[in-house]
């Protein structure tokens, strides 16, 4: 799928609100989450918000775990459904990505979704298993120098953001290695501490307690600055890898046509929710930050992430798996 600036700003607009925008919401909205239940850091987000958002809204707020496609399945429901404020997306940079990776999509993430806000922004951390002779980010890229391609890493699948991250690094640091796709982040980190893979870029919540454990080594955060759950780790960038910097995130998304009381409403309600202090602390135990930042950031945001990895999709040539 080509993406024309116009297709990119398509969705930054809601439209003029109906009648029924007044008495919005009426009913339960739908909230899908389109990967597995339990599999990642989005999901607890979706989760954490849903449950406070249902108190804001004095409506039930539901779930709906959607995966398949790598995030597709779900955000095609989304996207295709009637723009009334009832059903809403939570999605990261695997639906921004997937214009560069699918030559034929049902549906257009930038003209047929509309960014709302962004729920949260979390580092990753760069991870090895003990067996791996390194202690360093330093000690890491030298092994990889002297041993290319003989270093693999997992992912939950090709434009997931650990994918991204470590493709990053590659194309910084110009070292090889090989990807080891899986159904979601939990499998690859399983046969990372079991031996079977070396490395991972993961988020936080997860590595972390195995790090604790002594089953990995954490090397590096990859934000730009450190993660107060781990102040001795280093950045990237401290750690000598110049210029690196990935975030994950996570945001809601609404079906384009949605009316803009209702949009500005929903906007208003998360950015209450993000704000609160018991959400807050909720986030930040999790190694995450609360955001719920103005609709045009947002959708700004989007944009730029768009464009900066599908230059490194291109460059790399990566396809799906």
């Amino acid at each position: 799928m080509t993406i024309t600036r116009r297709s990119a700003l398509a969705g930054a607009l809601f439209v003029a609100a109906p009648a029924f925008a007044q008495r919005w919401p009426s009913r339960p909205i739908r909230y899908v989450v389109p990967f597995a239940a339990g599999a990642g850091v989005l999901d607890i987000m979706a989760r954490i918000v849903a449950q406070r958002l249902t108190e804001r809204l004095d409506q039930q707020v539901v779930v709906d775990n959607k995966p398949g496609a790598g995030g597709n399945v779900g955000a095609d429901i989304v996207a295709k459904a009637t723009p009334d404020g009832y059903t809403m997306l939570m999605a990261n940079t695997a639906l921004v990505v997937s214009p560069y990776l699918y030559a034929r999509m049902t549906f257009d993430p930038f003209a047929d979704l509309v960014p709302v806000t962004m729920v949260n922004s979390a580092p990753l951390m760069l991870v090895v298993h003990p067996s791996l002779p390194v202690k360093s980010v330093t000690d890491f890229l030298a092994y990889a120098k002297a041993n290319p391609g003989k270093l693999n890493y997992g992912s939950g699948g090709v434009g997931t953001t650990p994918f991204l991250a470590a493709e990053l690094l590659k194309s910084i640091t110009g070292i090889d290695a090989v990807h080891v796709p899986y159904k979601g982040g939990a499998p690859a980190l399983a046969d990372l501490v079991a031996g079977q893979l070396a490395f991972m870029i993961e988020n936080v919540p997860g590595t972390l307690p195995l790090v604790k454990d002594g089953k990995l080594r954490a090397l590096a955060i990859t934000s730009r600055k450190r993660s107060p759950l781990v102040p001795d780790l280093p950045t990237m960038e401290e750690a000598g890898v110049a210029g690196y910097e990935m975030v994950g995130w996570n945001g809601v998304f609404v079906p384009k046509g949605t009316p803009s009381e209702i949009g500005d409403k929903l906007h208003a309600a998360l950015v209450d929710v993000l704000r609160s202090k018991p959400v807050q602390e909720q986030m930040a135990a999790l190694g995450a930050e609360a955001v719920g930042n103005r609709q045009a950031t947002f959708a700004a945001f989007v944009k730029s992430e768009s464009l900066r990895w599908g230059a490194i999709i291109r460059e790399k040539g990566i396809k799906p798996e």
